[in-house]
């Protein structure tokens, strides 16, 4: 398996690196006259797939956030009903004990 692992890790390696030498050319980035940044194409596309995963990783943490409280929330409630139910049940019945059970040293 880690060999699997390690052969993939090198084919995407390799088409990152064959990506970024075909898509060398430079682009020019301006915003009104706060910037004007000359960045070639491959650290514009990995720039905005770095931001994808970052926005989709805070995404997913405040996403496990909500459900944890969700579930809590939910266990809460379970908890509350089990009590209503053992409150509303009838005591255990307690045996009187026979006479052949009081004759026993």
């Amino acid at each position: 398996m880690r060999i699997i692992y390690l052969i993939l890790l090198i084919i995407f390696a390799f088409i990152v690196v064959t990506f970024s030498q075909f898509n060398s050319d430079p682009v020019n980035l301006k915003y009104y006259n706060l910037f004007d940044v000359v960045v070639p194409t491959y650290i514009l596309i990995f720039a905005a797939l770095l931001a994808g995963v970052i926005f989709t990783g805070f995404y997913g943490v405040v996403e496990r956030f909500r459900l944890n409280r969700t579930i809590s929330k939910l266990n809460r409630t379970i908890r509350e009903l089990r009590k209503e139910i053992r409150a509303h049940e009838p005591p255990p019945l307690v045996e009187e004990p026979t006479t052949q059970q009081q004759d026993l040293p």
